[in-house]
């Protein structure tokens, strides 16, 4: 359930024009389509019937099922969808400021109440139905604030995103590896490239290896993996965030060096002589 006030809900469905049942100028198959396209959710399912099954009851339905995660991006989805049309003319987003002022404050705060800060980081880095399935299901489940029943899928993730890692930068391994022989060798690659500015930064990195070494036995024995009794609450909670964090920094640092390659190979001019 997405934590919106009364004065949050009043502020959200007068700019978004809700009062007669309708929600800005959608159908009901652009609704739906746009509702899809950012939450990966049905807005026809059954869980969304609500009073009069109208858009605006069914919107009202998704904030009360929700968590603030999924409401926030489907929030800015619908910022930026006004802000677009303001610009084709068929809104003018002047004539609703003090509307979509407060509307971006509570976009914004529930983003920031997310559970995992950085959730999204949690994507596939090929274009394997097989991963892009399975982020899919490691993002659902904090979506439904339910880390613990992912465990097991965050591990296998994990185990897949460095494999890819290392395929990038031809780092040789064994499918007999483990996740954390597999991540030293990653990190190892990363300590010779000489990215890291501070020998904090490298030491945090050298200890996400025995951190991964122990989401080995968290996989084994406190997930789904083996039919074991789950980890609790705020335990699986904790991994997600170390592991999201994780993520979001290997993809920073992944960033800088593709920069760097793509300026090494960048042609240069001729000189004027």
């Amino acid at each position: 359930m997405a934590t919106l006030s009364s004065m949050d809900k009043m502020w959200l469905e007068r700019f978004l024009g809700m009062g007669s049942g309708y929600v800005l100028n959608f159908s009901n198959r652009t609704f739906k389509e746009f509702i899809l396209e950012h939450t990966g959710l049905d807005i026809d399912d059954d869980k969304y019937t609500y009073g009069s099954g109208s858009k605006a009851n069914r919107l009202r339905a998704f904030w009360a099922k929700e968590s603030n995660y999924t409401t926030s991006k489907l929030l800015h989805g619908l910022l930026e969808y006004y802000r677009a049309h303001s610009e084709m003319g068929v809104y003018d987003i002047d004539s609703v400021e003090a509307e979509f002022k407060h509307c971006s404050e509570i976009a914004g705060r529930l983003s920031n109440d997310a559970l995992v800060e950085n959730v999204d980081s949690i994507q596939p880095r090929t274009l394997d139905k097989d991963f892009e399935s399975l982020s899919k299901a490691v993002r659902d489940a904090i979506q439904k604030n339910e880390p613990q029943q992912a465990l097991d899928r965050l591990h296998t993730y994990m185990v897949r995103f460095v494999r890819s890692l290392c395929d990038a930068h031809e780092i040789q391994f064994s499918q007999d590896d483990s996740l954390n022989a597999i991540f030293g060798k990653y990190v190892k690659f990363l300590n010779q490239q000489q990215l890291m500015e501070t020998t904090m930064g490298e030491k945090i990195l050298k200890a996400s290896i025995s951190i991964l070494d122990a989401f080995n036995q968290v996989r084994n024995e406190k997930s789904f993996a083996h039919g074991n009794r789950l980890l609790n609450y705020d335990e699986s909670l904790l991994i997600f965030n170390n592991i999201a964090n994780t993520v979001r920094f290997i993809d920073s640092l992944e960033s800088q060096l593709n920069a760097a390659n793509e300026t090494a190979m960048a042609p240069v001019d001729d000189l004027p002589f």
